[in-house]
């Protein structure tokens, strides 16, 4: 990557009484080089930025360049943030999985809908999955030189025939020589396996997790964990892509089997190493299990736990939050998707147990993707118009923040809440976070906000 390439990066806010803003940045504001180096990406900005001594070059809104010197403590935060954490562009896929999301949707929504990810930082800063198929060697070395650990790795199979066809690049079957460079480094990865009836199922599975649970052996394991999950599949996946939506048998059989594994992985490691996505339990019809079996929830950015986290979480949170009773009474709807339905019933019975609050709860599938069963974060406001039009809501509707695009209105349909509030004709109260959630249901004042 050369430096010409590489733009400067691009500040969207100033933390108040932070260094920066003692110094006098500005949104607006872009920085060229930190002592001389450019930074490719927000990982470049921690590290150059960690010294006592600092000297920025900074080009202002209006294109003039000036040099800024800061004296700090090693490590103290300088309070800026930027417009994007890669100010270099974004690491693209160059595989072809058949059940990647990306080519699952429809065409004509907005650009960033479509960008193929499989960039290591983003893995590293956020925990996003890549499949490694993409990395130069200078990439490699990055990685080593600056100890980005853990990454999350797309392994789906470890046999090379295997990934190769899921993936549909040669270099996918690189992978156990790549877990082995992470082994000799002492570095880790978390893996993910998604699993695809007659593909990597079966014999296949159990090989990669025998495979995968080698490199859990050192004192500093590789591969610190494994989430098995489930294909998801929308009404928009290509006609040719031999995949077969998960039944409730094959559910049942795969959690038969890795739970047989896990036996045999707590006796080894005195952990469970391997876990399966709720998503599994929901298909099968199964109960999930205890909040124990998690441990420290290694996979929960897959939804293994997902749903007895929230739970756990919700019912602290409500012991400390809900009053007896509530002035004025009111009545809302809680919109989810269909998969916490059963789960989520015994909070809604906890919320009514609230004199002058009655909550009710709206489970709803995604007619728009063709699913069945839908996470929340999938619902469309397309599927809030279609099954919820007519409905009483009382005073309004609950909206998850997860059915957004971050810090914007937009579903993934790309209609507002805006949109959907005026076609519903209610009032849409966008909460992040159980605490909010609750805050809304027993505030003195009915906090929802007409989305004009």
């Amino acid at each position: 990557m050369s430096e010409t390439s590489i733009r400067p990066a691009l500040i969207n806010k100033v933390i108040p009484n932070s260094i920066a803003a003692e110094v006098g940045f500005e949104p607006g504001d872009a920085i060229v080089s930190i002592n001389g180096t450019p930074p490719r990406d927000l990982i470049d900005y921690q590290f150059l930025c960690a010294d006592e001594l600092l000297e920025l070059e900074v080009r202002d809104a209006a294109g003039n360049i000036h040099s800024v010197e800061i004296e700090k403590d090693y490590d103290e935060d300088l309070g800026l943030e930027f417009e994007t954490a890669l100010f270099d562009g974004l690491i693209q896929c160059n595989n072809r999985c058949p059940f990647c999301f990306i080519d699952q949707q429809p065409p004509g929504k907005r650009q960033s809908l479509y960008l193929k990810d499989d960039d290591y930082r983003l893995s590293f800063l956020y925990g996003s999955y890549l499949t490694l198929t993409n990395l130069t060697q200078s990439e490699w070395n990055r990685i080593e030189r600056l100890r980005l650990s853990p990454l999350y790795v797309s392994v789906h199979a470890t046999e090379p025939e295997i990934r190769s066809r899921l993936l549909k690049n040669h270099r996918a079957g690189q992978i156990l020589d790549q877990l082995q460079w992470f082994q000799e480094r002492r570095l880790q990865i978390h893996a993910q396996i998604v699993v695809c009836s007659g593909i990597n199922d079966g014999i296949h599975l159990e090989q990669t997790l025998k495979d995968l649970a080698q490199f859990q052996q050192n004192e500093v394991p590789a591969v610190a964990s494994v989430a098995v999950v489930p294909v998801g599949l929308t009404r928009f996946r290509p006609s040719e892509d031999e995949l077969i939506p998960v039944s409730r048998e094959k559910a049942a059989e795969v959690i038969q089997q890795v739970q047989s594994l896990q036996t045999k992985f707590r006796q080894q490691f005195g952990s469970t190493f391997a876990w399966l996505a709720d998503e599994w339990f929901l298909i099968a019809q199964q109960e999930l299990p205890p909040e124990s079996d998690y441990e420290d929830y290694p996979q929960i950015g897959n939804g293994v736990g997902s749903i007895r986290q929230f739970i756990k979480q919700f019912q602290d949170a409500a012991t400390q939050m809900l009053p007896s009773r509530v002035e004025p009474a009111r009545e809302l709807t809680w919109v989810v998707g269909n998969a916490v339905e059963t789960a989520f019933v015994p909070l809604v019975k906890q919320l009514n147990k609230v004199e002058g609050l009655e909550v009710k709860l709206a489970a709803l599938r995604s007619e728009y993707w063709g699913q069945e069963i839908t996470v929340t974060g999938l619902l469309t406001g397309q599927d809030l118009l279609k099954q919820l039009s007519g409905k009483d809501f009382g005073d309004g509707i609950l909206l998850p923040s997860v059915m957004l695009k971050h810090d914007d209105t937009k579903f993934l349909d790309d209609m507002t809440v805006a949109e959907v509030s005026y076609q519903l004709g209610t009032k849409i109260g966008v909460v992040s976070g159980i605490e909010e959630l609750l805050e809304r249901c027993v505030a003195k004042k009915i906090k929802l906000i007409d989305q004009d």
